[in-house]
């Protein structure tokens, strides 16, 4: 499909530059599967949600990964901004850096400075590999348990783009990103539904007799990226690692033998568990990486509700959105929740989706 179909015009003053307080009296759009919408609060999730149903929440952990340093051993010592996307191994990450054009393969970049307590108060990569579009392999001085550390101490949360225009990171960043979820450290973004949850919705939604299930899906900055393809066929995702454990599968198919619906929290759920399932539904055992791409004309097999935030123009995540539901409904939707003052994107409100099961 083309990729224009699914632009539209956001105002500057729908971007939630801050989250709710609390987090689940953030609004709730409600979408159904006819095309009507209903509005709502998170913190009402449960009463759209019957007995037996089974959320799937992600638990991955946002690292620091916002690092900034300087070039040296060289004539000059230009400012770097590394955002670190994707571990290799225990000394490797690939990484978005700027200005890319500062760096060739062999510079040393230098983190932090000698005022931070960082072991010797910095962080030292060499550029093994040098891309295109920003993208860089660093080999750091530091491994395992010792580099993440340096990480922790001297990055600072990577907030989106559209937030990080607008004001810096601060220490509210560091638990406002996360979710209540998250403790598999991996993720570069946060699964933003998430951030919506609360000690009493969580309460709220067990007593209704609704399950709630762990999976890890590490996020990846490519959840930030326009689709530069005119058509959608042409685009490539960037992979990320997943896991889901044999007993939340077979907990899973379970309940859905027993008629209970699968609801995700968050396209990245969604999109491991749509990785994860046969072509039954019947969702197995996952470890490994997915590069997944769902967009008008995918089949869904797993998933049957979506609790999802409202996402950018020209994304991967808003053709996802639109597979699930139509795209004539997603773009009403999105209209009414402009026009009635919805907050957008990851630290905005919140819709949920039934899925469309004609297509």
């Amino acid at each position: 499909m083309r990729t224009d179909l699914f632009d539209f015009e956001l105002p500057a003053g729908n971007i939630a530059l801050r989250p709710a307080s609390p987090r689940d009296s953030a609004r709730l759009l409600i979408v159904r599967p006819d095309g009507t919408l209903g509005d709502d609060m998170v913190a009402n999730l449960a009463q759209w949600l019957e007995p037996g149903d089974q959320l799937v929440v992600n638990d991955t952990r946002v690292i620091s990964a916002q690092l900034k340093g300087r070039r040296i051993g060289r004539d000059t010592e230009p400012k770097i901004e590394a955002t670190l996307i994707r571990r290799l191994d225990g000394s490797r990450w690939q990484a978005l850096v700027k200005p890319a054009r500062k760096l060739s393969r062999g510079d040393v970049v230098r983190f932090g400075n000698e005022g931070r307590v960082c072991l010797l108060g910095h962080l030292d990569a060499q550029v093994e590999h040098k891309g295109g579009d920003g993208e860089i392999t660093l080999s750091f001085s530091f491994h395992g348990p010792a580099l993440d550390q340096a990480i922790a101490d001297l990055g600072a949360p990577p907030l989106p783009p559209y937030i990080a225009s607008k004001r810096a990171a601060d220490e509210r960043d560091v638990a406002d990103y996360q979710t209540m979820f998250a403790v598999n450290e991996g993720a570069v973004a946060a699964p933003t539904a998430g951030l919506h949850f609360t000690p009493m919705l969580e309460t709220a939604l067990r007593e209704r007799g609704i399950g709630i299930h762990r999976i890890t899906l590490h996020v990846g900055a490519g959840t930030f990226l326009p689709v530069k393809a005119e058509d959608t066929a042409g685009h490539k995702m960037h992979s990320e690692w997943g896991s889901i454990s044999r007993d939340t599968a077979l907990a899973l198919n379970a309940a859905r033998a027993r008629g209970g619906r699968i609801a995700a929290v968050g396209t990245t759920s969604l999109r491991l568990l749509e990785s994860a399932a046969a072509e039954d539904g019947t969702i197995e055992p996952f470890t490994g990486e997915t590069a997944i791409f769902i967009a008008p004309g995918y089949r869904f097999r797993a998933v049957d509700i979506l609790l999802t935030n409202f996402h950018l123009p020209r994304s991967t995540l808003f053709m996802l959105v639109s597979a699930f539901s139509g795209l004539d409904n997603m773009k009403r939707a999105y209209a009414h929740a402009i026009d009635s003052g919805y907050r957008f994107y990851s630290y905005g409100d919140a819709c949920l989706l039934f899925r469309d099961k004609s297509t």
